[in-house]
């Protein structure tokens, strides 16, 4: 087949290669000559493959000449059934649609950055009248505009550990502004000089604003000044005899050292900057970002982009940075180890999206070329651990694979377990294990819905979520053909939850699912688990064996995420009250019946002309609340 060869020459194998073909040609005609962004969408909506343009009409028709694509774009086109597209104003707004839709709609055959986590960063609050005293804290999550921030921080220890840090510094408050407002006398934080205690006034307002602008100045990379003016101002005391001060001042002066010394190599050329490398080595891509801000390193991520088979290095470093930054604001500058595919688009891009000019630049040589280089080794070393873990990973697949006799080895496994506390507050969960390691973007929690279930009964919580999963699963995907359907099922349990769970699989028409039932040893022993299997005898692993080891940390996460989720379900539980089960009883009414009564058990027991009593309780909420603790009579 030739890219010009007509279609009624072909032989009936490539039919369904052509049906995608034939559906993007009928769609050239009405495409405009003008910048958008285009879907490929497949049988069930699906988006496929998501795309940028500077013209539609000259840029769709490549994917028509089928000998040109790769493999991998060969099977999109193959995959097509829906073809739709967006035009923009101009191709800035074209890119960054497309980053945002691939961000969002995670296309099969798109180049993917796995980036589910946002970066926490310090905040400063701002001094207003009404409250002269701002905070000093962590954030993570949208930006409020009395407050100004700080960072990225790559890591919850690294902002953790700056945070400690600076309040030794700079002892300003760090409580909720509840416990501020109420304090009487100072806290631990004052004791241990981490604060000035303002809530009781052991500091007035200007020298705390003073305090505050030290702290601002020294966050924001202006950290010599800082230093400079605290030594002078300890020397001052120093002669004027003032000892206790001057060894006050010292001891800031140590803790801010602390913070510069820990911060890694120290660039003031670079100031604000994001600083990129990556590595490329047995088909996977290492990407490490290294965060300076104010010359400072706040520390480093590694990410590792999917689909990135057929792509160069300029079109994956396009691709990482569009999705990257397309929900965070670039700093002044992103330094690479080499130019990204449309770098002043992407630097157009960034610029709009921060509001303010953004400089993508190659690093050549001088301290530049050094922090690339150092991001380099840290992405090649990162991917070597990766790929040696992933090598030990399919190793281990594999030997699951032959000790339970799978047709092949899993690619996705997924391991249930549920929690509760004598019935209340019951949820059901499932991890996901795979080549590559614990997949948390695929966790799943069950709220147990069935009122009925019987306080405790684990079984009938398991046949609950193992029905709404498979229940769901046949019916959005019952030719199996996605990767959602798990390779093994792995439930916490012995021989009598095998068996209802293999009821429960028949009941939703799933049959030759591979299960697994790990029960725990004597006196719940790790080590000593019995494995159970479908027509199999029970047996055992060796206490030694690496794959027992690998089903206890399954088990073990799947324990750990279950149990949380539980927590945080029981945590919310305990700020609800019974009165909250009453239509029509809001915030005020419950104040002014709790203040009438005196507790919650008083109003279930109340009479309803006792309750008619009470102001703001007409006679139709009375009754509701009468009936809602007298229904059983």
């Amino acid at each position: 087949m030739t890219d010009t060869e007509p279609l009624s020459t072909l032989d009936s194998a490539d039919d369904q290669r052509l049906e995608g073909v034939r559906l993007i040609q009928s769609k050239i005609r009405t495409l405009p000559n003008s910048p958008g962004v285009y879907r490929m969408l497949d049988a069930r909506g699906d988006a496929l493959y998501v795309g940028k343009a500077k013209s539609l009409r000259k840029r769709v028709p490549a994917y028509t000449k089928i000998n040109a694509l790769s493999q991998r774009l060969r099977r999109m086109v193959a995959l097509t059934r829906q073809f739709d597209v967006v035009t923009t104003a101009n191709e800035v707004e074209a890119l960054l649609l497309e980053c945002n839709m691939i961000k969002r709609l995670r296309p099969a055959f798109n180049i993917l950055l796995r980036d589910d986590k946002s970066f926490p960063y310090i905040y400063l609050g701002k001094p207003t009248t009404e409250q002269p005293f701002p905070k000093i804290g962590r954030h993570r999550g949208a930006k409020r505009k009395d407050c100004d921030y700080f960072g990225p921080f790559a890591s919850s220890g690294a902002v953790n550990e700056t945070l400690g840090a600076l309040l030794r510094a700079f002892p300003l408050r760090s409580c909720a502004d509840s416990i501020f407002s109420n304090r009487t006398r100072p806290c631990l934080q004052f004791q241990i000089k981490r604060c000035t205690a303002p809530c009781v006034g052991r500091i007035e307002p200007d020298a705390y604003a003073e305090l505050l602008a030290q702290a601002q100045d020294f966050l924001a990379g202006r950290s010599n000044a800082v230093q400079e003016r605290l030594q002078t101002e300890m020397l001052a005391a120093s002669d004027a005899l003032d000892f206790e001060q001057a060894a006050a001042i010292r001891d800031r002066l140590k803790a801010l050292a602390h913070i510069t010394t820990r911060q890694g190599i120290n660039v003031s050329s670079v100031g604000d900057a994001d600083v990129i490398g990556f590595a490329r080595e047995g088909g996977q891509v290492c990407v490490q970002v290294f965060f300076y801000r104010g010359g400072r390193n706040y520390g480093n991520r590694a990410y590792y982009p999917s689909q990135i088979q057929d792509a160069d290095d300029a079109n994956l470093l396009e691709a990482f940075l569009g999705q990257f930054y397309a929900e965070r604001q670039a700093p002044k500058l992103v330094l690479l180890s080499r130019e990204p595919g449309s770098k002043s688009l992407l630097a157009e891009a960034l610029s709009l999206r921060a509001d303010r000019k953004v400089e993508i630049r190659q690093a050549q040589r001088g301290e530049g070329r050094q922090l690339v280089a150092q991001a380099e080794d840290n992405a090649r070393q990162a991917l070597a651990r990766r790929l040696a873990e992933s090598s030990a990973q399919a190793k281990l697949l594999q030997g699951l694979a032959d000790s339970l006799d799978l047709a092949e080895r899993p690619n996705r496994i997924e391991v249930y377990d549920n929690s509760h506390i004598q019935g209340t507050d019951a949820v059901g969960a499932f991890i996901v294990a795979g080549p590559e390691g614990l997949d948390k973007s695929s966790y799943r929690k069950f709220t147990i819905k069935d009122a009925d279930l019987t306080p405790g009964d684990d079984f009938a919580m398991m046949r609950e979520v193992l029905g709404r999963r498979f229940s769901r699963l046949q019916r959005e995907d019952p030719d199996r053909t996605s990767n959602q359907w798990p390779d093994l099922v792995v439930i916490d349990g012995g021989a009598g939850q095998l068996s209802a769970a293999m009821e429960t699989l028949e009941g939703c028409g799933v049959v030759d699912q591979p299960l697994l039932a790990i029960a725990k040893g004597p006196e719940r022993d790790a080590g000593k688990e019995t494995l159970h299997l479908p027509e199999r005898s029970p047996f055992k692993l060796d206490h030694k064996d690496p794959l027992l080891y690998f089903l206890q940390r399954l088990r073990d996460e799947a324990h750990r995420f279950v149990i949380s989720t539980h927590r945080a379900k029981r945590g919310k539980s305990v700020g609800r009250s019974a009165l909250d089960r009453v239509p029509g009883i809001g915030a005020k009414r419950k104040k002014a019946l709790l203040g009438h009564f005196g507790s919650v058990r008083a109003i279930e027991t109340a009479g309803l002309l006792d309750l008619e009593r009470v102001p703001g309780i007409s006679k139709a909420v009375a009754k509701a609340i009468y009936d809602t603790f007298h229904d059983d009579l």
